[in-house]
């Protein structure tokens, strides 16, 4: 299906789809393919004044979409859990310095415990990070994550349980990324996101493609129009829901991180004008 939009002026690009340039060469490149928005993951700031690298990101023309990633709360020892929201508050201040509005949160799980036990300490980790978050005023997304990293990545595996925890919570200050890597395959998206949109929770849209085959699950994602998700039908439903912010080409590919960066940025927004 090709897409309704012609133009770039939605289209936003995470730092760890071009991982191989450093934040100055990628704020600068994005800058001229026409790109609008730029999602900062935090190895991109290693090493660089948080506040002035914003600065330098909106000198170009760009707005800072979010800072990817927190999170990461489940752990056996309490002492573990408890420097793991203090690590989030201090991601909380990152992006506020850096301009962000929003921290994603991949929230994390422990292999050794159940999950049940895992989605209990996500929930009580976001609630003692919220606090923090509403001081700053930089909101948290719930990311939920494709089933198979349940293991270690997310215990929050579709935008049901997602949707859940959210509600349970009920703060301004929690919402929800929808990322088409990790929720094409649920029968329950539509409504979910539906479901998501009425609450006022649906943060930020991740778009990319599930190749066929899939060489890495987590290293070999494709560009839009390269395997079986259907992007237009889920940009779709987002904006059937309310959502109308960025839509953010978020691709890990140790192939594409090979290749030349810039013809490979070509290829992006290429993809994006088609396919999204």
């Amino acid at each position: 299906m090709a897409s309704e939009i012609n133009d770039t002026s939605k289209l936003c690009i995470h730092t760890i789809t071009n991982k191989p340039w450093d934040i100055e060469t990628a704020a600068a490149r994005y800058a001229e393919a026409g790109v609008k928005g730029i999602t900062v993951w935090r190895n991109a700031l290693e090493g660089k004044d948080v506040a002035n690298t914003g600065e330098m990101i909106r000198g170009h023309g760009l707005e800072v979409v979010s800072l990817c990633r927190g999170g990461f709360f489940p752990h056996l020892e309490k002492q573990k859990r408890k420097e793991a929201i203090e690590e989030n508050k201090k991601i909380v201040e990152e992006a506020e310095a850096l301009g962000a509005p929003m921290v994603v949160l991949v929230c994390g799980a422990e292999p050794r415990q159940s999950l049940e036990d895992s989605r209990k300490q996500i929930r009580d980790g976001i609630i003692e990070t919220l606090d923090h978050a509403r001081e700053h005023n930089v909101k948290l997304a719930i990311e939920p994550l494709h089933p198979m990293y349940a293991d270690t990545r997310s215990a929050i595996n579709t935008l049901r349980q997602a949707n859940d925890m959210a509600e349970n919570i009920q703060s301004s200050h929690l919402g929800i990324a929808v990322d088409v890597y990790h929720l094409w395959w649920d029968e329950d998206l539509e409504q979910e996101i539906a479901r998501c949109g009425r609450n006022g929770n649906l943060l930020a849209f991740h778009v990319c493609d599930w190749k066929v085959p899939t060489n890495d699950f987590l290293l070999d994602r494709g560009l839009m129009g390269e395997g079986c998700i259907n992007v237009p039908q889920i940009r779709e439903w987002v904006e059937n829901a309310g959502f109308n912010g960025m839509n953010e080409v978020e691709i890990f590919s140790s192939t594409y991180w090979e290749m030349d960066q810039d013809e490979y940025l070509d290829n992006i927004v290429k993809a994006y004008l088609e396919y999204v």
